[in-house]
């Protein structure tokens, strides 16, 4: 039997997960509340928030799973993109405990982990997407239209070219003094408003690339001006305002997703990453199954955020083809 360690720690969660030939034995995540009185994630604050979780999640996630460390077959590894730092705290981490052990490493990119959590098997074991499939992987910080090939060989077709989606949001949030992460909140406030109350400008990008600056900005300024007439502005229409930006992110999503589809003649659709939590995104899938005759596959909450489940899925299916990693291989903070 093969047991892989799992470890991801790219941003502000240290998480850390037990799979016995692909199928999830525990799954556990530590999150940095320390961040929301900054309205953003500090690097600082959250690598030495790592420091200190990630003994205990690696040690709650083996007793869980009901395996010693001497089991291990491997350790998987999230080696980036993200937070130096963060990076850093993880990566080492699993390159003393590999060495310690005399157990290969397995490097797993971060957005590609996301991408491969519908392979997540657990006991129910969901259906996953057939090769090739097209997946809509939303995050804070990447928005990208992806034709995956194999677990191996996945070509970006779009991106954003400035902020992506779950960045505009957080930034409107931030605007509207709703707290931090936005995202969970806008999502929240949007089930009780008027999605058709108020409009703002969407981008007029060729091919399948996003831009978001435009939409934030025509936020601000639109915001900016209600404000001049009304102070309390926010506190009357929050509602219709996240309703309206969320109708907004999602509509610029959907619409190159769906010339994807159309020029791909793909019609197996998943969507992953943070913002594939946002009830407004999930509902836009399950109507273009219905309008389109799409096959969709959307994650469960707990595999939408940064977790250690979905890198170790993907290291599963690295050391299946024997792709380990050099001790010496630093941690990379963006991509090329």
């Amino acid at each position: 039997m093969v047991y892989i360690l799992a470890i991801e720690s790219s941003c502000d969660d240290t998480s850390a997960a037990v799979l016995r030939d692909g199928l999830l034995l525990s799954n556990v995540t530590a999150s940095q509340a320390v961040h929301e009185q900054y309205g953003g994630v500090v690097p600082e604050l959250a690598s030495r928030a790592h420091e200190q979780n990630i003994v205990p999640v690696v040690d709650a996630a083996l007793k869980r799973a009901g395996v010693e460390k001497e089991q291990l077959t491997a350790i998987a590894f999230t080696r980036g993109p993200g937070l130096m730092g963060s990076l850093l705290v993880g990566v080492n981490f699993a390159k003393g405990l590999a060495l310690a052990l005399g157990i290969p490493l397995v490097e797993v990119n971060h957005l590609q982990g996301h991408v491969l959590a519908h392979f997540i098997k657990e006991q129910g074991d969901e259906t996953a997407p057939p090769f090739p499939f097209l997946c809509l992987l939303v995050s804070g910080g990447n928005s990208q239209i992806i034709k995956v090939k194999a677990y191996n060989d996945m070509e970006i077709m779009g991106q954003t070219i400035d902020d992506a989606a779950g960045e505009a949001i957080d930034k409107c949030s931030k605007v509207m003094g709703l707290g931090y992460p936005g995202g969970p909140i806008i999502d929240c406030l949007a089930r009780q408003g008027n999605p058709d109350a108020y409009q703002f400008a969407k981008p007029n990008i060729p091919g399948y690339d996003y831009s978001f600056s435009g939409l934030k900005t025509s936020f601000l300024y639109s915001l900016r001006d209600w404000l001049k007439d009304d102070p309390d502005f926010i506190e009357h229409h929050k509602e219709d305002l996240a309703a309206s930006l969320e109708r907004t992110v999602v509509d610029i999503l959907m619409k190159k997703l769906r010339m994807a589809v159309k020029d791909t003649g793909i019609t197996h659709v998943a969507v992953a990453g943070g913002v594939s939590a946002n009830n407004g995104l999930r509902n836009a899938f399950r109507d273009h199954a219905q309008r389109y005759g799409w096959t969709i596959y959307i994650p469960k909450f707990s595999y939408t955020t940064d977790n250690a489940a979905m890198i170790g899925i993907a290291g599963y299916f690295k050391y299946q083809d024997h792709e380990f990693c050099d001790i010496n291989a630093p941690a990379f903070a963006r991509i090329g």
